[in-house]
């Protein structure tokens, strides 16, 4: 296992494994922030439909703070907008890691890929809700960049999901799957191959946009007194993606995993309502 982890590959590893595995707080009376520190094991594929993976050992943060606007949960770090019974509305954040070319053999000799950011509108619909679970449509919509000099914009993505929140005997469980769609350039930045960096074995290709395959995601997570323990597993397809056909693709079907363990040190006086 590889533990000299650059920075960003850290901090998009660390996003990730937040945002899929964070236990959405069940109680009406919650503090208004929580602060933790903990450990976190990571495989997750280089990128979607690749047949090598990362395997990390990591730092995990717990950050939780539920403000009127600002908040940081199980769903990320977003603005909320609009809060409604129906719907709300938010501005949500995404992060991606680089992928080094030295470490993958069908991009050998071609430029790394950087790390991305992206953020834009998410739509959320509440479609139902009963005594430990709920139900909501999530329509992220996100614009996504390099995170280098220059910065580059590389198009957008979609996403939309169904997602399942479940509270069983004080695990709390989450659901979440759907399509992914994305624009010409987005796929561009990982599945191109130009004609210079084309070889016997790997041909010049030029993604389209549309559809990007789909993912499945189940997590697990649960507060423990001080501990926070969670885990995820999410399947990913390319298979019937614009860019499916690319020499990039090495395995249509790919699995991240991640396990995760935070002790809680400082949490908030201050009192807040969860409705959500």
């Amino acid at each position: 296992m590889n533990r000299r982890v650059p920075r960003w590959r850290r901090l998009a590893a660390m996003a990730t494994l937040g945002a899929l595995a964070a236990a959405r707080p069940a109680a009406a009376d919650q503090p208004l922030w929580e602060l933790g520190l903990g450990l976190a094991t990571l495989r997750v594929p280089h990128y979607r439909g690749s047949e090598q993976s990362h395997q990390w050992l990591l730092p995990l943060p717990y950050v939780i703070y539920r403000g009127d606007i600002l908040r940081s949960d199980r769903e990320g770090a977003r603005a909320l907008l609009l809060d409604g019974e129906r719907a709300d509305f938010d501005l949500s954040l995404g992060a991606g890691p680089p992928a080094s070319s030295r470490d993958n053999r069908a991009r050998a000799g071609m430029p790394d890929l950087a790390p991305t950011l992206e953020f834009g509108p998410k739509l959320n619909l509440h479609l139902g809700r009963g005594p430990g679970w709920r139900l909501d449509l999530r329509l992220p919509l996100r614009a996504a960049f390099t995170v280098r000099r220059p910065v580059q914009h590389i198009g957008w993505v979609a996403n939309p999901v169904l997602n399942l929140d479940l509270k069983r005997d004080g695990w709390n469980i989450g659901l979440q799957g759907g399509p992914l769609y994305a624009s010409r350039r987005n796929n561009a930045f990982t599945y191109d191959v130009d004609a210079a960096f084309a070889t016997a074995s790997r041909s010049e290709f030029h993604s389209q946009g549309g559809y990007a395959g789909w993912g499945l995601t189940a997590s697990l997570a649960r507060r423990a007194g001080d501990w926070w323990l969670g885990g995820f597993v999410r399947a990913d397809s390319v298979a019937g993606a614009r860019f499916a056909a690319s020499p990039l693709v090495t395995q249509r079907q790919t699995l991240s995993i991640g396990l995760g363990a935070s002790w809680i040190f400082r949490v908030s006086d201050e009192r807040v309502g969860d409705t959500r």
